[in-house]
């Protein structure tokens, strides 16, 4: 598996099978086999069989506090055993990966050395449950070391170069099959971080004034309920419209459209709308925009909404961002899935919907009984 084996293994990208000899070419593998470049990131992959065919792939952050890394450690591998014995049993090995970029006046180096400790924890954990860990690697910029040297001679003091990109089987693999690295976790992740500045407050300042009026509504017996729900529900049909006319075909699903997505909302209408989908009914019935011409518009909507959960209303982007992971992962983006998927977890880690659909998308489920299940219910109700 590293450079101290004489195996080899194997990752299938659709019809290629690519070879991956040595820690160089696991490393350089990492970005194509996410879908991105992760950023202060744990990730933990599944190895199958005698010859390491690649199989289930979790992350997680990096926890700050050096005293929580062996319950993290811990959990991730649980969740890579149980989550791949659904699938395709379990894992025979695993390669584990620490992706840090350092601090400001800390080398890579330094940084590689602080975290050798929670490399060592994930090895302990992995092989707790007998999955042995045969190459950790510590990757940050161009550059790679593996946790796994047997001597001073296999990473040198300022690491390993990554292959020039573009460059490797696992790259070329990727291209032929369209596989393609989206950019970097952080990039990612901020199409879906809260506003900030002077937009913020606007922000904060209509949220406050909607949940004065909504909130006393939403408790004031079921007829006021639904009367809540049926004004909530207008909205968002007249929201999805509104970015349906404006979405033109040949749009980049790209950060350089959120601009344009946030100017088409209202502070006004967008705190309405993130505090109606805190009610389950809603946001149900708005789950049903998950596919067709109904999904593009309603993924950006879902996105700038949860770009407006700002201040103490932060907790509310848990909603938003779970229909967000819900198009994407219905639509077959399951690298979009997965990133709005975990914020919103991260947002509240018992929103059942977001663990439901986060577990599902990692474990590799159909999600057309899903889809099934929402059409009928919509034809049920005929009406939007």
């Amino acid at each position: 598996m590293n450079q101290h084996s004489d195996t080899a293994h194997h990752v299938t990208l659709q019809e290629n099978r690519v070879v991956l000899r040595g820690p160089a070419d696991l490393a350089d593998a990492l970005p194509y086999l996410l879908g991105y470049h992760p950023d202060d990131s744990i990730v933990l992959i599944g190895l199958h069989g005698r010859r390491g065919r690649l199989g289930g792939r979790l992350r997680t952050g990096i926890p700050k506090e050096p005293a929580a890394w062996s319950e993290a450690a811990e959990q991730l591998a649980g969740c890579l055993v149980e989550s791949a014995a659904a699938r395709r049993g379990r894992p025979d090995a695993a390669v584990v990966y620490l992706c840090q970029e350092p601090q400001p006046g800390v080398s890579a180096q330094e940084t590689m050395e602080r975290l050798r400790p929670l490399a060592q924890r994930m090895r302990t954990a992995c092989g707790a449950l007998d999955v042995p860990v045969l190459e950790a690697l510590y990757v940050t910029g161009a550059r790679y070391w593996s946790y796994c040297c047997p001597g001073p001679d296999c990473c040198p003091a300022e690491g390993n170069e990554l292959p020039l990109t573009g460059t490797s089987p696992m790259a070329a693999a990727a291209a032929y099959a369209g596989i393609r690295v989206q950019g970097s976790l952080r990039d990612l992740e901020s199409r879906l971080a809260p506003l900030t500045g002077p937009a913020e407050a606007r922000q904060l300042r209509a949220l406050d004034a909607a949940a004065a009026e909504l909130v006393p509504r939403m408790l004031d017996g079921q007829a006021s309920i639904d009367a809540v729900r049926a004004e909530s529900l207008d909205l968002a049909g007249r929201l999805l419209e509104r970015f349906e006319r404006a979405l033109a075909p040949a749009d980049p699903d790209d950060a350089s459209t959120d601009g344009r997505d946030d100017a088409l909302l209202t502070s006004e209408e967008a705190a309405r709308l993130v505090l109606g989908l805190q009610d389950r009914t809603i946001r149900d019935i708005a789950a049903e925009w998950m596919e067709g011409t109904e999904a593009p518009p309603a993924l950006r909507l879902w996105r700038a909404l949860a770009r407006r959960c700002v201040g103490a209303y932060r907790e509310h982007a848990a909603a938003p961002l779970t229909l967000a992971g819900w198009v994407s992962w219905a639509t077959g983006d399951e690298v979009g899935a997965r990133i709005a998927l975990g914020m919103a977890l991260e947002t509240d880690p018992e929103y059942v919907f977001a663990r439901l659909l986060h577990q599902a998308c990692n474990e590799g489920v159909d999600p057309e009984p899903l889809r099934r299940s929402m059409r009928r219910e919509r034809a049920a109700r005929g009406r939007r």
